[in-house]
């Protein structure tokens, strides 16, 4: 426990940024979902759409640290190559 003013005063500062920063970790992986559920409907206009806006939110949370930039360009690098399956299906 906290002994002092100043200890307490982090351990609230902590507590109030872990609750912000899990909801900012939800968001990026419900933009990760919401792109793979466009993709399943395979509706173009909406992955691309869905996609871009998706992007823009990894980056955000890259940037201020909230994830690791390389998982952010992992999991973007992944959407691209199941939006290039959906454009393309591989013939066989």
């Amino acid at each position: 426990m906290a002994n002092s003013a100043q200890a307490r005063k982090r351990a609230r500062q902590a507590a109030k940024a872990n609750s912000h920063n899990s909801a900012l970790r939800s968001k990026f992986r419900t933009a990760i979902k919401a792109v793979r559920k466009a993709i399943d409907a395979g509706d173009q206009a909406k992955v691309a759409e869905v996609f871009q806006a998706s992007v823009k939110t990894m980056d955000i949370l890259a940037d201020k640290k909230i994830v690791h930039k390389n998982k952010a360009a992992h999991h973007k690098s992944r959407l691209v190559a199941a939006i290039k399956g959906l454009q393309t299906p591989a013939a066989k």
